[in-house]
């Protein structure tokens, strides 16, 4: 293949940062940028020498894509993913990747389907120290995963309502729950607690400020992940114990500690640019197995935020293998 021609759908945002990496990458072009906002889009366009459209099946019966970046907000999706991968464009589709979980698994049943290139945006996957914490856990029995996520307020007007959103778990932490099913395996059970405690004077905002959750892995491993947007600085990490050991994901630095060693790793990549740089190689060598995090796997990390917003709402337990 020559280069792979790449079309936006959403353009501000996370967007922004895969617009520069792909307008970066030797083997990709950008040929088409859509946006419901037709000065972004126009902007966009301007900047990246694409054609700009407000109109997404006008931009599909205009262009020929092989790729699309999907980067709309969790509301907003439709029935973008279906009609691309129908026209067999290979399609990268950010977190989350809907709010109803039904519209998802049939989203995930036509892409499959399909055949074409898939993933969902997991980019922590991509991180150097990510792989080599899964290497050094690749023989050994994990027992217990602690996750957290802790972060300042999104002013996006949409972030602030749930419905439109799915909170900041569904939205932000989803990327430590997706790194704690990476690391340890699927999740079981969850039950999580949620409340807006401190930030209510914010206008219009309905998602809970603090969140917690429990989950059982079906490894028999116990987990949990904190989130909150009460702070004013930024910190997200992943802590795995085991007889012996445990590692330790502090932001993108790792850390390897055992009973009589201390081993640190600090990242040399952008995890952004990783993904995207796979994501364009899968695409031209047709080969899904490049993706760290297809759609399908973006599906369960986005099956167990829902489950836990529900078990939130009923105050239970909620079973995966029950959940839908």
């Amino acid at each position: 293949m020559e280069k792979v021609k790449v079309g936006f759908v959403g353009v501000g945002g996370i967007a922004t940062v895969h617009l520069k990496n792909i307008s970066n990458n030797e083997h990709a072009e950008i040929v088409a940028v859509c946006d419901i906002s037709e000065e972004n889009a126009k902007k966009q366009g301007e900047t990246f020498n694409a054609t700009a459209y407000t109109d997404f099946d006008e931009m599909l019966e205009k262009e020929k894509l092989d790729a699309l970046f999907v980067s709309v907000p969790p509301f907003a999706h439709g029935e973008i993913e279906e009609k691309a991968v129908q026209k067999g464009i290979h399609i990268l589709v950010e977190k989350p990747l809907e709010l109803d979980l039904e519209k998802a698994k049939k989203k995930a049943a036509i892409i499959r389907e399909s055949g074409v290139i898939n993933a969902s945006g997991y980019c922590l996957r991509y991180l150097d120290t990510v792989q080599k914490a899964k290497e050094y856990l690749e023989d050994k029995k994990i027992a217990m995963v602690r996750g957290h996520y802790i972060s300042s307020f999104v002013e996006t007007p949409w972030y602030r309502v749930q419905s439109k959103s799915g909170g900041q778990l569904v939205e932000q932490s989803t990327h430590i729950l997706d790194a704690m099913r990476y690391f340890a395996g699927d999740i079981e059970d969850v039950h999580a607690n949620m409340s807006l405690q401190v930030m209510s004077n914010i206008e219009n905002v309905d998602i809970p400020d603090v969140t917690s959750v429990n989950v059982a892995f079906e490894s028999g491993a116990v987990g949990h992940l904190d989130s909150s947007f009460t702070q004013n600085d930024h910190r997200m990490g992943v802590e795995i114990l085991g007889r012996d050991f445990r590692i330790e994901l502090n932001g993108t630095t790792l850390s390897i500690i055992e009973k009589d060693k201390t081993t640190i790793y600090k990242s040399n990549v952008d995890f952004y640019e990783e993904q995207d740089r796979i994501f364009i190689e899968a695409v031209r060598t047709n080969n899904q197995d490049l993706i760290l995090s297809s759609y399908d796997e973006g599906l369960k990390t986005l099956a167990v935020s829902l489950a836990a917003n529900q078990s939130n709402k009923i105050r239970e337990t909620v079973r995966m293998g029950e959940f839908n």
